[in-house]
């Protein structure tokens, strides 16, 4: 059974036609890379963010042409378009304009409180949310000062200045993010935060830098949180394509179980000296053929039969090798046998099947013979190579010498 995080209970805003918080599903952020008068570019990125699995889309406003350029943009997104703000609270005013979906604000570059104030009351007139953006690399010097660097204290501090900022006029669609590049440090300070608001939290490392060391950081981070029910939307924060970005982030909350399965999970054997394949070509070439058919199943790639089908019976479906052939297994059910040549191809196949007609219809369409053929392939790989390290003759002599 799937094991159910029990996430932590938060308001609910809406980012326009997106619900974020209040048990809505964890939604996947990305930010364009475009220059944001670029309309056509810009919509370009953001319609293959969307596909990749991005559910909104921020996008800077950092100078007036950015800002018309949101006004054209907006009702052609494919996903609410949150605006980007620093420094300027006269743009986050001209982005509500334009009919953004959200704000952004950062309260290390916006600091005067009647300037938030006065964006605050424009985005209420018009229902648009604000995230409250904290970065450790651009905290107010106030907070340095105080509490030496940015520590996750720091970081709080900042956020819950800024919120009662947007309280005191009666402003309460927000969420909030206290990003940091340092994992550790990133993780407590959510922690934190989260014990003293109810307000939704954006996960993120800011600053991940390039796969793959990217990635790492910030699955460590932003995994550890969500396995603790903390966060209601995320971002990876990647020195690549933000596609890459949007799609890592999707792809985590489908391994997590948080979010329905809409693209391939190969999971397969690392390999070992009882592989019949290389594991590692046959995985892929399945991986690049599978992915190209964006099919929504768990697919598993292993080297050999005598555990494969068992040990991935999980799996929607799978090959394993034994022999000179590839043994098809559903659900750890073989249904077909081929020629090793053809595992990939045969792989893919089935995978079509499988998702067009269910999974009770390819069961009943198993080949007669397969289960048989594959086990005796087992039983005959298992006697090869049974016993390699003499275990059966060292327990022997064990218990001889343990009797005297």
């Amino acid at each position: 059974m799937p094991v159910m995080i029990e996430r932590r209970a938060s308001r609910r805003i809406q980012v326009g036609s997106v619900p974020v918080g209040g048990g809505a599903p964890i939604t996947v952020q990305s930010m364009t890379t475009t220059k944001t008068a670029d309309v056509d570019g810009t919509l370009a990125q953001i319609y293959g963010l969307a596909a990749a699995g991005a559910d909104i889309v921020r996008v800077t406003c950092n100078d007036v042409d950015a800002a018309k350029g949101l006004a054209e943009m907006v009702p052609r997104s494919p996903v609410p378009i949150v605006a980007d703000i620093h420094f300027q609270y006269r743009l986050a005013l001209a982005a509500l304009e334009a009919g953004v979906h959200g704000l952004r604000l950062n309260p290390g570059n916006i600091r005067k409180e009647e300037h938030i104030k006065l964006v605050a009351r424009e985005a209420k007139a018009r229902g648009v949310p604000i995230r409250v953006g904290v970065n450790a690399g651009s905290l107010d010097k106030d907070l340095l000062a105080k509490h030496g660097s940015p520590t996750p204290e720091a970081l709080v501090e900042s956020a819950l200045t800024e919120v009662r900022y947007l309280e005191e006029v009666d402003f309460t669609d927000i969420k909030i993010s206290v990003k940091h590049s340092n994992v550790p440090m990133m993780v407590e300070a959510y922690r934190l935060l989260a014990e003293k608001v109810d307000y939704p939290l954006h996960l993120g490392v800011t600053e991940a830098g390039p796969p793959p060391a990217g990635l790492i950081k910030s699955v460590a981070g932003i995994a550890t949180l969500l396995l603790e029910g903390i966060g209601d939307t995320i971002r990876f924060s990647l020195t690549a394509d933000p596609v890459e970005e949007a799609r890592a982030g999707r792809q985590l909350l489908e391994f997590l179980g948080l979010r329905e399965r809409k693209g391939l999970d190969l999971i397969a054997c690392p390999s070992c000296g009882r592989a019949e394949v290389d594991v590692i070509k046959v995985a892929q070439e399945a991986q690049a053929a599978l992915e190209a058919e964006n099919l929504p199943i768990q697919v598993a790639v292993m080297g050999c039969v005598v555990n494969g089908p068992g040990e991935a019976r999980e799996a929607d479906i799978g090959i394993a090798a034994g022999r000179g052939r590839g043994h098809l297994f559903i659900k750890g059910q073989v249904v077909r046998v081929v020629p090793e040549e053809e595992m990939v191809g045969a792989l893919l196949e089935e995978a079509r099947r499988l998702v067009e007609e269910g999974l009770e219809a390819r069961l009943a369409a198993a080949d007669r013979g397969a289960a048989e053929e594959a086990e005796k392939a087992r039983l005959q790989l298992v006697e090869i190579r049974s016993d390699p390290n003499r275990a059966e003759a060292r327990k022997a002599r064990v218990e001889e010498v343990a009797r005297g």
